[in-house]
């Protein structure tokens, strides 16, 4: 059993799919492991690490590989370096990319999706959402931090005091939560909003109060998947006059919205930006689909009026190394369901919840339930 770690070919993706210490486990699985060169210098890892924790480096390691390993979906130009029938593990992005999702079908290639793995207990090891989601929230702060002219704690000095920083969080999912205890660690003073009542413990919790409209449709606004559930033109308006009343007041916002499948939820307009103070940040971690701010940039910080609005994309990536060894550690976990510990080969069950809810693509067919063509399913 071959498991090749294949080096990322977009510019803007600086992690890699697995770390010397994946490496040494993958072997105590009985699979070979070849890396491409150079696929984890942007994370801080370099080919002598790979080779010392047993891997063999090589620029045809995916060439016959059984399971092929990577960050993001491979490009159509990669797709004939792989063997029909090879296993491929990545953030996939399916949602919008039909001609993607085809093309490896086409190929022959047995594609896995780690945004799709159901939300049960067993699959939380394998969550890269989560996992790289934690980092972007801790790293928006950071970027905030960098961009405001201000320190973020007070300060009682002899020369006067320093008053305390004020952050609006906007979406207290994993990203949120983790943005709120960074803010709060720093000694900012926080606040949050969410369309799911069950953040509103969460975010006392964390010592931030709470911002919402708290009427019958906020109480129902939840998927049983978890998520949150796109709120009414009414609810919106609403909404969207208490967020407009609260952000004047605040110093940095971030916001963290995403709703699978979707573009990101529009949360803070131009006339909103405007009504900051200069000198004022709002982050936008949701730049690559689409953004939550009006007039976001990606990959840039823009100055409206004095206030910066930040708009990295890939904001994990931010963090190569870090990343890097979270989500090589969620690969593993999810390669440990593939693999029979007995027998050290793939053994595949594809009644295995885990299995069923991420196989994009099998047999030449895209077999995911909600990506499969009308036609088909």
């Amino acid at each position: 059993m071959k498991v090749a770690v294949a080096a990322e070919t977009d510019a803007g993706e600086p992690r890699v799919a697995a770390v010397p210490e994946t490496v040494k486990k993958m072997l105590g699985l009985g699979a070979q492991v070849a890396v491409e060169p150079g696929a984890g210098v942007r994370s801080g890892i370099l080919d002598a690490d790979f080779t010392s924790a047993g891997a063999v480096v090589t620029a045809d390691a995916v060439s016959g590989a059984d399971v092929v390993l990577r960050v993001r979906r491979p490009q159509a130009s990669e797709l004939s370096r792989l063997k029909k029938g090879a296993i491929v593990i990545a953030i996939m992005d399916p949602y919008g990319h039909e001609a993607a999702l085809r093309a490896m079908a086409d190929a022959g290639v047995t594609a896995f999706a780690m945004e799709l793995l159901p939300r049960i207990t067993r699959a939380q090891v394998m969550d890269v959402l989560s996992s790289q989601a934690n980092l972007a929230g801790y790293r928006a702060v950071i970027d905030a931090a960098a961009e405001f002219g201000r320190a973020l704690p007070m300060m009682m000095t002899a020369a006067g005091t320093v008053p305390a920083t004020r952050v609006f969080v906007m979406g207290a999912g994993v990203a949120g939560l983790q943005a709120i205890a960074t803010a709060r660690r720093l000694g900012a003073i926080v606040t949050a909003t969410d369309v799911r009542p069950a953040a509103k413990e969460q975010v006392e919790s964390l010592g931030a109060k709470f911002i919402a409209v708290e009427d019958e449709e906020f109480k129902a606004a939840e998927t049983a998947g978890g998520y949150a559930k796109e709120m009414s033109k009414e609810y919106r308006a609403k909404q969207a006059a208490l967020v407009a009343e609260h952000i004047k007041k605040q110093d940095i916002v971030i916001t963290t919205a995403l709703i699978p499948g979707r573009p990101a939820p529009r949360l803070v307009s131009k006339d909103m930006v405007a009504s900051m103070r200069p000198g004022s940040v709002v982050v936008d971690l949701a730049v690559e689909r689409g953004g939550n701010v009006e007039g976001v940039s990606a990959d840039a910080v823009s100055d409206f009026n004095g206030v910066k609005v930040v708009g990295y994309r890939n904001v994990p990536g931010r963090l190569a190394a870090t990343a890097s060894s979270l989500y090589a550690k969620n690969l593993y976990a999810f390669l440990e369901v593939l693999i029979d510990k007995k027998t050290k080969a793939l053994a595949v069950n594809w009644d295995d919840e885990i299995v069923k809810s991420t196989a994009l693509t099998r047999d030449g067919a895209i077999v995911h339930p909600s990506f499969r063509p009308k036609s088909a399913a």
